[in-house]
């Protein structure tokens, strides 16, 4: 998983389910629901928001192509499950779009703000918690920015044209969070978004030069 140069252990008492592909039980924030549609299609439901039995599957690539291919949605359901085309595309696209918006809301709410001299800024006079930087930026100029030395403060899933349109930029390789509701969040859903990209993120990050991702 790309998880970036800050620690991604997020600390926080919520539910737990279990994954219908591997059985282990862990948080919520570290799954994705799914639910039936009443044709039985098989539904993402990102925020957990949808009526009907939750189906839970990690938050990774691995398990989500395992439970496409193995169909573990009807075994779990009990009943005869119908997997939609683009399944695994849909899900990243839309925890990508929830994210984005996430962003967007800290923009407006003045949690959120871009740009390397107003972050560089704002880390010096630590003000900001999270640091984020876009997958596909200059490496040596990512490098001149270091994020808070605490856990959870660094984030590198978004690509700067996705990170763009949280701001409504075109491109936008550096922005930072504040402390807030917000970016706990906007924590959460990258993780997620960066496990459900797996290896395909890691590959881009490490053709980018990425400082972020090792090996």
């Amino acid at each position: 998983m790309l998880l970036g140069r800050g620690k991604r252990k997020i600390k926080v008492n919520e539910p737990e389910r279990r994954c219908i592909v591997s059985g282990l039980v862990q948080k919520c924030s570290g799954l994705i629901r799914f639910v039936l549609a009443p044709d039985g299609t098989v539904t993402p439901d990102i925020s957990a928001r949808l009526p009907g039995r939750g189906l839970w599957v990690s938050a990774n690539r691995r398990e989500l192509k395992k439970a496409i291919k193995k169909n573990a949605f009807s075994r779990a359901a009990k009943t005869q499950a119908v997997i939609p085309d683009g399944l695994l595309e849909l899900v990243e696209d839309l925890l990508l779009k929830h994210t984005i918006n996430l962003v967007s809301m800290a923009r407006k709410v003045g949690v959120a703000y871009c740009g390397f001299d107003k972050v560089k800024s704002a880390l010096m006079n630590d003000t900001v918690v999270v640091l984020m930087q876009a997958s596909d930026g200059s490496a040596p100029q990512k490098r001149k920015l270091r994020p808070p030395d605490r856990e959870n403060s660094y984030i590198s899933c978004l690509k700067a044209a996705e990170l763009g349109l949280a701001f409504g930029r075109e491109h936008v390789i550096h922005a930072a969070l504040a402390r807030g509701g917000l970016t706990n969040k906007i924590r959460f859903e990258t993780a997620r978004l960066s496990a459900v990209r797996g290896e395909d993120a890691i590959t881009e990050a490490k053709a980018a030069g990425d400082p972020a991702v090792k090996g």
